[in-house]
């Protein structure tokens, strides 16, 4: 099924990639969003506003059961887009258990805590995306916690994928490159992640909208048979050795 007159949820939805990925659905025909945040709520009031169609706010921590209850209330829904993600940005020797337990919940565990309390009244030909990123299957410097994080979500998803079929609900991933986002502001080497554009063979790097775009696409009727798959966004960037 398209989005088209369907509510929608978006974790992480009031920034960044996630905002892009509601406005691109809503654009698909989706008549309500239901974005998940973490705690900032004037970044969500203007989401709120940049949005055309009816607009649900749900502000707490995405890894927590009473935030997925409150999300889940509020379905059922045609979408579910995990696009929340947080962690610790440092070098595997200087990260504590604490960190690991803390990444592993919101980035990972959330996917699987949402699709079991909004998986049962999504309609047949639903879909499930989870955004992920190349950390999940290169080294990144400094990316130890969320690259192991996001390899688990693209696990998930394969599992959730097939489980789900019976249900007619799809289950996909979209792995980014060095996107465009504020998000990058909270990594110590940023300068040498922007620097990538030079061997990008699109020449540039990759923007939230492209995210969107890749969203929108999986959860169309094109796309009824992708499943289980992570599609990588990233200008060619991980092709060059």
């Amino acid at each position: 099924m398209s989005p088209t007159g369907a509510s929608v949820l978006v974790t992480g939805g009031t920034r960044g990639i996630g905002l892009a990925i509601a406005q691109r659905l809503v654009a698909d025909g989706a008549t309500k969003a239901v974005l998940g945040y973490m705690r900032n709520d004037e970044a969500a009031e203007q989401a709120r506003t940049a949005i055309d169609a009816e607009v649900v706010l749900v502000r707490g921590e995405v890894s927590k059961h009473a935030v997925v209850e409150e999300l889940a209330s509020h379905g059922p829904y045609g979408v579910v887009v995990h696009n929340a993600a947080t962690g610790v940005v440092r070098a595997a020797l200087e990260t504590t258990d604490k960190h690991w337990d803390w990444t592993m919940a919101a980035n990972a565990r959330a996917l699987l805590s949402l699709t079991r309390a909004c998986a049962p009244t999504m309609p047949d030909g639903a879909s499930i995306v989870a955004i992920s990123s190349l950390g999940s299957m290169r080294v990144l410097d400094n990316y130890v916690l969320v690259g192991t994080s996001k390899a688990a979500l693209e696990s998930v998803v394969r599992y959730l994928a097939v489980e789900l079929a019976p249900r007619g609900i799809r289950a996909n991933a979209v792995s980014g490159g060095v996107v465009e986002t504020a998000a990058l502001e909270h990594f110590p080497n940023k300068d040498e992640m922007l620097a990538t554009v030079e061997r990008t063979p699109a020449g540039r790097l990759v923007g939230a909208d492209d995210i969107a775009g890749a969203v929108s696409f999986l959860c169309s009727e094109d796309a009824a048979m992708i499943r289980g798959q992570t599609i990588v966004v990233d200008g060619g960037f991980s092709l060059l050795a």
